[in-house]
């Protein structure tokens, strides 16, 4: 028997209200045929009666039905009146290959985690919604005509030139606007140049003993080789790369190393830019968290803390390599960690050789980043918005470090904290063979943890260390407190 309106129409219960009751019929309609409620062959009603049950013009309801005869959803014939059209059953989807999740993120599962201490990332609940709009208002009520064109490749000015006066304040960094390159974050950047590398003849970028494998892998992407510098207790050793041979170029976290945490020495930091002029090599100096530095020192110093000792408490704040010799420090930053990595904006300072390469690079694979978010950082920098934002998550962070640092040492003395002076989270020792079973017990508790070993480069020098990598930045300050005791709960017994 042919099923009629009247099997199915009492169910769908139309809700139509506005002036497009006619788009409103349409969607009503598809969504039941979709869903399966209406199903193929069902005949409706005519447009007179469907009008007068809906309180509608009928040539609304002729009008909708024809639509949905033309789209494909409908079939009306002379004799056997508007009928739901047949349509073949989908085929089912094949099944989903696994997704790997990133390197250090431990196992992909399908509850997320109640908390999280991962770190590279800041508290996203913090990010200055209503001052950022404000400066958006302005940038977009005062952005010229031109700005809405395709535009310089290095991207805007009004930006430019607001960086150059914040990181020569803020981090010492030597820049000229013409030098500057904006890029969608700091991989945007890494990505570029390693082709501009490529490009040039490089075939070697050393990289340090611990790192996101990210990064490394971008490079290799893009036909490079990455060796890898030895580690110390006093970090990267960099007088180790005129025995590299043939490298072009070294990527490093000179003022706070990622993930152990410490700043590269005065002598060591010497040595890189004495290799770079003498072999013509270049620096990629990784800056992404130099806003948070907080040189103090809440517990004593362990073998890890080579920059950290009662007597750098009141040291200025490490300045960027870059400004010990500019012509051979590619300085690279990001709005990720300051803002939010959802901002997608980063820069590049350039020496001179460069820019040209990379600004043809960004022409011809359209990487210009969006005008108008370019426009709100420059007035939000320029406004003074962006200080205001920094200080007020410094000293946030500071005292998230600070309670870490406390509740472990109360609660896991037997454990020693390392890289404490700077950025979004701290390391701590282990013991060895603890580090997975950690991890491990960690998910029992719900939270999300990296441990240190993932960072660690698989032709590093050295004995593999056991540790965590403990994301401060990340929880919201309501999940804080959870986050901490689901930490402390996870941790190796002595």
């Amino acid at each position: 028997m042919a099923n009629d309106w009247s099997t199915f129409g009492s169910d769908l219960h139309l809700e139509l209200r506005g002036p497009r009751l006619r788009a409103g019929l349409m969607d009503a309609l598809r969504e039941a045929v979709r869903s399966g409620r209406l199903a193929a062959g069902t005949r409706l009603p005519s447009s007179r009666s469907l009008a007068a049950d809906l309180g509608m013009a009928r040539n609304t309801v002729a009008d909708a039905y024809a639509e949905l005869v033309a789209e494909g959803w409908l079939t009306a014939r002379q004799g056997s009146g508007t009928r739901v059209a047949p349509r073949a059953s989908p085929r089912p989807p094949a099944p989903a290959a696994p997704v790997s999740p990133p390197a250090g993120t431990g196992r992909d599962r399908s509850a997320a985690p109640a908390h999280s201490l991962k770190s590279g990332s800041p508290d996203l609940a913090s990010f200055p919604r209503a001052e950022w709009l404000k400066a958006y208002r302005r940038a977009l009520t005062n952005a010229p005509n031109e700005a809405f064109g395709y535009g310089d490749p290095r991207g805007r000015i009004e930006l430019r030139l607001a960086l150059c006066e914040y990181l020569a304040r803020a981090r010492g960094v030597h820049a000229r606007p013409e030098r500057v390159v904006i890029c969608a974050g700091f991989v945007h950047g890494l990505e570029l140049m390693g082709r501009v590398l490529r490009a040039r003849g490089v075939r070697n970028v050393a990289v340090e003993s611990y790192g996101l494998a990210l990064h490394d892998g971008l490079l290799r992407r893009a036909g490079l080789r990455t060796p890898v510098l030895g580690f110390d207790e006093r970090g990267t050793r960099t007088q180790e790369l005129p025995e590299l041979g043939d490298c072009g170029a070294v990527l490093m976290t000179a003022a706070h190393q990622y993930p152990l945490g410490g700043a590269l020495p005065p002598e060591r930091r010497a040595a890189v830019v004495d290799w770079a002029r003498t072999s013509g090599g270049l620096v990629l100096e990784d800056d992404y968290d130099g806003e948070f530095r907080y040189d103090r020192q809440p517990v004593g110093p362990t073998p890890w803390q080579h920059d950290e000792n009662p007597s750098s408490r009141h040291r200025l704040p490490v300045g960027a390599l870059q400004a010990l010799d500019p012509g051979h420090v590619v300085y690279m930053g990001t709005a990720s960690k300051s803002l939010a990595p959802g901002v997608r904006l980063g820069w590049m300072v350039l020496p001179a050789p460069l820019v040209g390469d990379v600004a043809a690079l960004m022409a011809g694979t359209g990487g210009a980043c969006n005008v108008l978010d370019q426009l709100a950082l420059a007035e939000f920098i320029q406004s003074g918005a962006y200080d205001r934002h920094l200080r007020r998550m410094r000293l946030r962070y500071r005292r998230r470090r600070n309670e870490l640092i406390s509740r472990l040492a109360t609660d896991a003395p037997h454990l020693r904290v390392f890289g404490v002076a700077a950025g979004l989270h701290v390391g701590l020792e282990l013991p060895p063979g603890t580090e997975q079973p950690t991890i491990r017990a960690a998910v029992r508790a719900g939270l999300a943890l990296q441990g240190l070993s993932p960072f660690r480069r698989p032709d590093a020098v050295g004995p593999p260390r056991d540790g965590l990598v403990i994301g401060y930045g990340t929880p919201s300050d309501s999940q804080w407190p959870g986050a901490l005791k689901a930490l402390v709960l996870a941790l190796p017994e002595p």
